[in-house]
């Protein structure tokens, strides 16, 4: 299941969403974990990041996976615009790579660990956004 809660004024897709997060976690095998997308404004997700990653300054996408087939990707939807801008791309592509970059992280990915990891990360991107 995957359920999607928008605390911003902003509107949003939830059908492309849910699209995207369904096809990425089924090709993943992930299929089974009930996904929470909760979409926030840049100073809650200043104050989330903050929290659990000690960085005081607001992000496009932050993953939480609770290790019980449950997961939250938490999304900033201004910050994913200003990105879009500095990438040249539209918003709703950026929202895509951001959205796909999340569900890898919930898959068990994570670009920090090593280059590998984000080769791998950057082509299962690639890959999903076709």
């Amino acid at each position: 299941m995957i359920e999607i809660n928008n605390l911003t004024p902003g509107k949003i897709d939830y059908s492309f969403l849910k699209d995207i997060a369904f096809k990425v976690l089924k090709a993943e095998g992930k299929d089974k974990i009930d996904l929470s997308i909760v979409i926030v404004c840049g100073e809650r997700m200043k104050a989330i990041n903050k929290k659990y990653r000690k960085t005081n300054k607001e992000t496009d996408v932050l993953s939480f996976d609770y290790g019980d087939n449950t997961a939250e990707i938490v999304l900033c939807p201004s910050v994913i615009k200003k990105n879009a801008k500095i990438f040249d791309l539209g918003y709703n592509e950026e929202l895509a790579r951001v959205l796909i970059h999340g569900v890898l992280h919930i898959g068990g990915y994570d670009h920090e660990k090593s280059k590998e990891e984000e080769k791998i990360m950057e082509d299962k991107t690639e890959k999903y956004i076709k």
